[in-house]
């Protein structure tokens, strides 16, 4: 990176590379306010992207139009989609030979064409962005429209357009064509500025890699994976360990990225906290619904994504986490720490356990009738004395009477005709 002084121009590049997404956004909102506080010339954006989310595109073009250094994008390879929005919202677009700029049509996470109600509003940020910079609205639109027609482009009625680097020069998208950073200096005469690049540093890597909208669902699945299975295992040990740092990346990457700040943190340490109060609380309560709404409140303030987003990817979380949890028990049982504080053992006469005497062994001796059996009474067998029941009605006392059934402590018997 080097170094500006108070005698020269100052250039700040800045990377504009892979997917746009809001770790990109947090980037250049922070290369941008370090280019205003070196009292830079000019920003140069070097763009290569394919697109990305127009909720980050949005807040970049916001970030490029509020600054008061004069910038220019600077397309290397491609400016696709959103990244072309972005190209647009620069004060100038210089590109590279075999540069490309175009193909914005907005698309949903499934990768179908938006409702009416978004491509109507993107239509318009496109249009508005071209017409921002004294650029012919219609090859905007066209971009992002299949419905208008401009054969003369390879964009017929059907196509979105894609503008080469000549003719993006040809209608005045592109100031010129440039072969390298070198070329684009001279042609900005300032051959002589001194440069500073910035580059993303291992945290913004980072952070750029989780609060990708794929990466959070996956994140999220396995912290509450990982937590919940290591409650059904015995120690501590790799599902634990991976709840764990999932839940640590999840935060880190969008505290880095300025999505969320310290009350969220504090929040999902006082949901565990709740949550591991509430296991030693009989029944489920206070504690453990407090713990669960403030571990979802954390989320929802350090997510980066909107909210029905966020509440889509907390839903795939719950949902395979049940499901893993399920098939868990089912093959392994449960084996975790809690198990010292459940009873688990069945009561079985094979452990020794004998809830009642069933008397088996009396079935079908013949013993006699104590009492009057109406229809129960007692009944004398072998110098024991046992409670019965007669079946065929009443009894009188000193009849024989023979053990038909012995079930629990229940004995029936039958007068013995003589």
């Amino acid at each position: 990176i080097g170094m500006a002084d108070s005698n020269s121009e100052t250039v700040y590049i800045i990377p504009v590379e892979n997917e746009v997404e809001r770790g990109l956004e947090a980037f250049l909102k922070r290369s941008i306010r370090e280019a205003e506080k070196q009292k830079a010339d000019r920003i140069i954006l070097e763009i290569h992207t394919p697109g990305g989310f127009v909720h980050a595109a949005g807040n970049i073009a916001h970030l490029l139009r509020e600054t008061k250094i004069k910038t220019t994008a600077f397309i290397k390879k491609d400016a696709l989609s959103a990244g072309a929005y972005i190209a647009l919202n620069a004060d100038e677009i210089v590109m590279a030979p075999g540069s490309r700029i175009g193909s914005a049509a907005i698309i949903d996470q499934e990768g179908n064409m938006a409702d009416e109600k978004m491509r109507s509003a993107w239509l318009a940020d496109m249009k508005a962005s071209a017409e921002l910079n004294g650029l012919a609205p219609m090859y905007a639109r066209a971009m992002a429209e299949p419905e208008i027609d401009l054969p003369e482009y390879g964009a017929e009625k059907g196509k979105l357009l894609t503008l080469t680097a000549s003719q993006a020069l040809a209608v005045g998208y592109a100031e010129a064509i440039v072969a390298d950073r070198n070329e684009l200096m001279a042609y900005l005469n300032m051959e002589n500025a001194k440069i500073i690049e910035s580059e993303l540093t291992i945290s913004e890597r980072i952070a750029r890699f989780v609060t990708h909208p794929v990466i959070v669902p996956i994140l999220l699945t396995l912290a509450s994976l990982g937590l919940v299975l290591e409650l059904y295992s015995p120690g501590f040990g790799i599902p634990g360990f991976i709840g764990l740092a999932s839940l640590f990346l999840y935060f880190f990457g969008h505290m880095l990225a300025g999505f969320a700040g310290w009350e969220a943190l504090i929040l999902l340490l006082a949901g565990l906290i709740l949550l591991f109060i509430e296991i030693f609380t009989p029944g489920f309560g206070i504690f453990g619904i407090s713990g669960i709404v403030s571990i979802f409140i954390s989320i929802f303030l350090s997510s980066s994504a909107a909210f029905v987003d966020t509440l889509l990817y907390i839903t795939i979380a719950m949902i395979a986490t049940l499901a893993v949890s399920a098939l868990y028990i089912r093959f392994f049982g449960y084996q975790g720490f809690l198990k010292k504080l459940v009873l688990a053992d069945n009561l079985s006469t094979d452990l020794g356990y004998v809830a009642n005497e069933t008397n088996q062994d009396i079935v079908g001796q013949i013993g006699m009738a104590a009492t009057p059996l109406r229809p129960s009474g007692r009944m004398e067998l072998n110098g024991k004395f046992y409670d019965v029941v007669s079946e065929a009605g009443f009894v009188e006392q000193g009849k024989p009477v023979v053990v038909v059934e012995s079930k629990d402590s229940r004995i029936i018997v039958h007068e013995v005709k003589e």
